[in-house]
């Protein structure tokens, strides 16, 4: 198997209350070539999913009712088995500082901004994805290795 098709298998968990966003980017991504993208708009649902579906990556709105974004990510760091990476990137319309800050002390890795420029969904996804199984790869030679602590600035 190549590395673009290891690329193309990767699974996508996309999660925005707002199904036109999901469709948007299930559409951006199957065009691409992706064939394991699963859109959720309900975000009370992600947690459930994360072990089931084993994403590679995930596009995570921060503005939704019930659970919002910023939840889902502290919450996400439970779940984490010790050396993984999971990569998150944000999906919001508040390019705000405050929001930037306090996402990525959270945990999230990059971000999209609502409206999505297709080449930039493609581009944040698949460089991620490359980062995903280059640090995979890491593990499998050097074995589990301990993961400093994230500071608490949120």
């Amino acid at each position: 198997m190549t590395h673009e098709q290891d690329i193309l298998q990767s699974r996508i968990l996309i999660v925005d209350d707002e199904p036109l966003n999901v469709e948007l980017l299930e559409q951006i991504l199957a065009q691409e070539g992706f064939q394991s993208v699963l859109g959720l708009t309900a975000p009370t649902r992600v947690l459930e999913m994360i072990p089931r579906y084993q994403p590679d990556v995930i596009l995570l709105d921060l503005r939704m009712p019930d659970m919002d974004g910023y939840t889902i990510l502290s919450r996400l760091q439970t779940l984490k088995v010790e050396g993984e990476y999971l990569p998150v990137i944000v999906l919001t319309a508040d390019v705000s500082r405050e929001a930037r800050h306090r996402a990525l002390a959270l945990g999230a890795h990059d971000f999209l901004t609502k409206p999505f420029d297709v080449v930039e969904v493609v581009l944040r996804v698949w460089n991620l994805l490359e980062t995903r199984q280059l640090h995979q790869r890491l593990r499998t030679l050097a074995g589990p290795q301990p993961v400093p602590r994230r500071p608490n600035w949120g």
